[in-house]
């Protein structure tokens, strides 16, 4: 069986390092000036050069996304800008604009080139004619379901398949949006996206509130569907409305759950996908670690035959802040994976405690840069590229050895006991798990 490729993504290089750790065969990072990720992005070309060496030390791969739309004015300055690029020897552009893919493949036509995303990649036709002109991998549409990918590598054997397992869904043709350039004037397919559809809306019965229809901001109209009318409200934005429509099919309002594909890792790598993704390059290096961690251990599990563990769902949860779907994967969910399909996260989540920034093999402690506050008698797991332990805190010295209660939060460093056991923690992160009560986060 096939083992594929776990890709993780890599806003910083720290970010990087730590994936690399748990378990990633691969990372994207992407060019700030010419991917859908300004913000929270290192990888100039000092950086670029020092993370593309450190994976190829490793074994491992680095790919660089290119993978905007551009307008004119980047088109001229594009092919100056990669010049450098290409002499780091990345294993594979990303890249969406056949243009610019034109442009590479006329004079770097050794370059490797993965067809991004945003491409919208949704039928066998369209990845044979990719193929053609010279794309050695096709990441497929966010849309397509798992039946619809397995038709399609039964009909294109011959050319790599990659699949996004997690991270945030737009809702959009696989990230083509309008709203940030229409609320905040920050195209996101220029890579500058503020993330409206996961602003905090107030939904509101335009028939009950009279105060609505004088605004002048927005007045319904009558439906042919439903005589009630319903308008959304930003918290940023008190005054303005905006109409939920709705037609034949159904009502149509905006989603901020994250894909979670972590259940079906089995049946992708049945298929023969060639690569699994994380999405995620603005996100924090414990949420790489933690995501990577887990799906390196759900491909383990499918290649080596081992059954899936439903344990993997209740620890991405840990993680979770809007509740997950799967997307289009799967249009009705198996019976023994019904508890989790609804709009509440209810096992154990933990918060992230902070960073090991040193390791005292002696006594079996570990130093740790606190970033949310814990106290004696927590629940607690480290996570470390070898495996997680799960403890509770007995007791906290500060640097100069005083006994501490509780480390209140950032700017704090702890001395931590932890099991005698341990003898080595690389990259390790210490995480604090919820009591139930607080644990459960209503989403609806």
């Amino acid at each position: 069986m096939k083992k594929p490729e776990l890709l993780s993504p890599a806003g910083l290089i720290k970010n990087m390092r730590y994936a690399f750790a748990y378990g990633a065969d691969a990372v994207y990072a992407g060019l700030p000036r010419y991917s859908l990720r300004v913000r929270n992005n290192d990888f100039r070309l000092p950086n670029l050069e020092a993370g593309i060496n450190e994976a190829h030390d490793l074994g491992k791969k680095f790919f660089v996304a290119t993978n905007i739309l551009p307008h004119t004015s980047k088109i001229k300055t594009f092919m100056d800008d990669m010049e450098p690029i290409i002499v780091l020897n990345p294993d594979a552009l990303i890249m969406a604009d056949p243009g610019l893919i034109m442009m590479i493949r006329e004079k770097w036509p050794e370059m490797p080139i993965h067809l991004s995303v945003q491409a919208n990649t949704l039928n066998s036709p369209s990845v044979r004619f990719w193929q053609s002109v010279g794309v050695e991998r096709i990441i497929l549409s966010r849309e397509l379901s798992l039946e619809e990918i397995a038709q399609i590598r039964d009909d294109c054997p011959d050319v790599e398949l990659e699949v996004f397992v997690h991270g945030s869904l737009c809702i959009a043709y696989s990230g083509r949006c309008l709203l940030s350039g229409y609320f905040n004037h920050r195209d996101p397919n220029q890579g500058t996206c503020t993330n409206s559809c996961r602003w905090n809306y107030k939904v509101k019965n335009n028939d009950a509130d009279q105060s609505i229809e004088n605004t002048g901001v927005w007045k319904p109209e009558s439906s042919a569907i439903t005589s009630q009318q319903y308008v959304i409200e930003e918290e940023g934005r008190q005054g303005e409305y905006m109409p939920i429509e709705e037609d034949e099919h159904g009502t149509y309002i905006m989603n901020s759950r994250d894909l979670r594909a972590v259940e079906h890792v089995h049946r992708l790598v049945d298929i023969g996908v060639d690569c699994l993704k994380i999405e995620g390059r603005t996100k924090s290096y414990y949420y790489t670690a933690r995501a990577t961690q887990i799906y390196r251990q759900a491909i383990d599990d499918a290649v080596s035959g081992r059954k899936f563990d439903p344990q993997l769902m209740n620890e991405l949860e840990n993680l979770a802040h809007r509740g997950y779907t799967d997307g289009f994967f799967e249009r009705h969910a198996p019976q023994e994976m019904q508890r989790y399909r609804d709009s509440s996260s209810r096992s154990q989540r933990q918060i992230f405690a902070g960073e090991v920034i040193e390791f005292d093999s002696q006594d079996k402690r570990i130093l740790v840069d606190i970033k949310n506050k814990i106290s004696v008698g927590d629940d607690m797991e480290l996570l470390t590229s070898s495996g997680n332990h799960h403890f509770t805190l007995q007791t906290m010295q500060d640097k100069k050895g005083n006994s501490v209660d509780c480390a209140p939060g950032s700017g704090h460093q702890v001395w931590v006991d932890i099991d005698k056991n341990i003898d080595e923690v690389n990259l390790g992160l210490l995480c604090r798990s919820l009591p139930e009560e607080l644990s459960r986060i209503d989403l609806d």
